[in-house]
C-alpha cells in the first residue's frame, strides 16, 4: 500500500509538473500567437487613426481659407478682366504703329520714333517688341505711358528710360521697349 501511496505521490508531483507545463505552453501560445499579432494590429489601426485625424484637421483648416481664397480670386479675375479678348488674332502691327504715332501726336510729343523689333513665335501667343523713342514734358509722356497701357490690345510696358534734355528746358526724352502680342492662328 506504501508503495501504492508512494506511486500516487509520484504520480501527483509529475501532473503538477506536466499541468504547469501544459499552463506555460498555452500561455506563452496565447502570448506568440494572439496577444503579439493582436498588439501589432491595435497599433497599426491607432497609426491609421492618428493620420486620418491629421488629414482631417488640416482639411478643416484649409476649408477655412477657402472662403478668402475665392475672395482673392474674384479680386484677381477683375483685375485681369478678360486679358485674352486685348490678344488679337491677328499680327495687325501696322496698325498698332498708326495708334502708337497718333497717341504721341495726341500727346504733343517730339522726335518720334516707332520701330518694331524680331518678333517670337510660339504654339499659342506671338509677341512683338517695339521700341520707341519720343520727347516732351514729363506730364505729356506720363499721359501717353498712361493712354497706351489704355489701350485694347494687351501691351506690356519693358523698359522705360528718362533722360533730361541737355538745356534742362524741361523736356525730357524718353525710350522705353514695349511688347505687344497676338495669338498664333491654327495651322
Amino acid at each position: 500500500m506504501f508503495r501504492v501511496f508512494n506511486y500516487l505521490k509520484m504520480f501527483r508531483g509529475r501532473q503538477q509538473i506536466v499541468i504547469c507545463v501544459i499552463a506555460g505552453v498555452m500561455v506563452t501560445g496565447f502570448v506568440l500567437l494572439r496577444h503579439l499579432p493582436l498588439r501589432k494590429k491595435i497599433k497599426a489601426v491607432k497609426q491609421a487613426k492618428a493620420t486620418q485625424t491629421l488629414a482631417i484637421t488640416k482639411a478643416s483648416a484649409e476649408s477655412e481659407q477657402l472662403p478668402v481664397i475665392k475672395e482673392q480670386l474674384l479680386k484677381l479675375r477683375t483685375l485681369v478682366g478678360n486679358y485674352e479678348a486685348n490678344i488679337p488674332a491677328q499680327r495687325a502691327l501696322g496698325e498698332f504703329l498708326r495708334r502708337i504715332a497718333s497717341l504721341m501726336d495726341k500727346h504733343n510729343l517730339k522726335e518720334q520714333l516707332v520701330q518694331p523689333d524680331k518678333e517670337t513665335e510660339t504654339d499659342n501667343l506671338n509677341c512683338i517688341p517695339v521700341n520707341m523713342h519720343c520727347k516732351g514734358r514729363l506730364e505729356q509722356i506720363f499721359e501717353f505711358y498712361k493712354s497706351l497701357q489704355n489701350l485694347d490690345r494687351l501691351v506690356r510696358i519693358e523698359r522705360v528710360k528718362l533722360e533730361n534734355d541737355n538745356d534742362f528746358s524741361g523736356e525730357v526724352y524718353s525710350q522705353a521697349k514695349v511688347f505687344i502680342y497676338y495669338g498664333s492662328e491654327p495651322g
